[in-house]
């Protein structure tokens, strides 16, 4: 199945698979994303890493950052997550087809303040527009460490601070991971 239908997006899709770097397609244009971190690329190497483990028993696919899911909303073609969990069509060396079923956003030392903060619910909005069903938003430097966000409720975030176990339930079942373990 291909999501690719309109020229414009077509010559979009075309032009992300030359992007030197990680960037998404939105508003109809590449938008371009700093590299991140330590921190946060090692948390959600941390997460991929876990989703990986759980992906060989279960099934499905785990992926690291900056692996592109395409998607038709019409303001967004494309997500590249810190790290995600899959079971849709696999897509060879293409971007994958079709949004992931869970996806994990790891704040950045830019991802502050009330612009980021509107940004980042647009970006969950679009999560669950294209059919995510469960996306964290990681943040390091909050007690409250992971919020869970499901398109079944998408204001109302479950949150797990150090010490818990945090979950991405009905998009990965059974998964779990230590929050503890974003900070090795």
């Amino acid at each position: 199945m291909s999501t690719v239908v309109d020229p414009i997006t077509e010559k979009l899709v075309a032009e992300l698979y030359t992007v030197e770097g990680k960037a998404e397609i939105v508003d109809g244009r590449i938008v371009y994303m700093s590299p991140t971190g330590d921190e946060p690329g090692s948390a959600g190497m941390e997460i991929a890493v876990s989703l990986r483990t759980y992906a060989k028993l279960h099934g499905g696919r785990a992926y690291g950052d900056n692996v592109a899911f395409l998607v038709q909303l019409e303001h967004r073609k494309s997500f590249a997550p810190d790290a995600s969990y899959y079971t849709g069509p696999r897509a060879g060396k293409k971007f994958l087809p079709q949004a992931p079923d869970f996806a994990a956003e790891v704040r950045s030392e830019g991802d502050y303040g009330p612009g980021a903060e509107r940004a980042m619910a647009k970006k969950r909005a679009d999560y669950f527009a294209a059919g995510t069903k469960v996306v964290w938003d990681v943040d390091l430097d909050s007690e409250e460490v992971v919020k869970v966000y499901r398109a079944a409720a998408p204001e109302v975030p479950t949150a797990y601070r150090r010490g818990e176990l945090a979950e991405a339930e009905p998009a990965v079942p059974g998964w779990q991971m230590l929050v503890d373990e974003l900070f090795e």
